[in-house]
């Protein structure tokens, strides 16, 4: 029966805090303070850390800049492209279209996502890469 069960790489709480950490270490480095959420493969928030400071109104935003992320398998960025080449179709959509939030990628399978809330959109977006680069360290890639 065991050999029946699919098996897959997982977006562990380990794992999360050790890439929020990164994204954390970034944001410092900077001197902006975010909210950084990541999300499992179904959009259930694993982890949430707050920077001192931050405005409380960026846990939602950086929670569904993830959500949005994972449940669309692509960068919000590209729902902020969208808005502003002007098509507004995309707002209809359950998204948030900010930059900040990015799927998590191991061998070619989404594990989760990462969202990050706090500066400017692109701000955002260099802090949510620190998690995806740190990733990408861990697992060789």
């Amino acid at each position: 029966m065991a050999e029946k069960l699919a098996t897959k790489k997982m977006l562990t709480l380990d794992l999360a805090k050790q890439l929020a950490a990164a994204a954390e270490a970034e944001a410092r480095k900077n001197n902006w303070n975010v909210v950084i959420a990541l999300v499992d493969d179904g959009g259930h928030l694993v982890y949430l850390q707050r920077l001192d400071d931050t405005q409380y109104a960026s846990i939602d935003v950086a929670t569904r800049k993830a959500q949005t992320a994972i449940a669309f398998k692509r960068p919000s960025k590209i729902f902020e492209d969208a808005t502003a080449a002007g098509k507004v179709a995309v707002l209809s959509l359950p998204i948030i279209s900010l930059e900040g939030g990015v799927p998590l990628v191991v061998e070619g399978k989404m594990i989760g996502a990462v969202g990050v809330s706090g500066v400017t959109s692109q701000q955002d977006g260099v802090v949510a890469k620190a998690a995806v680069d740190e990733l990408a360290k861990i697992v060789g890639g």
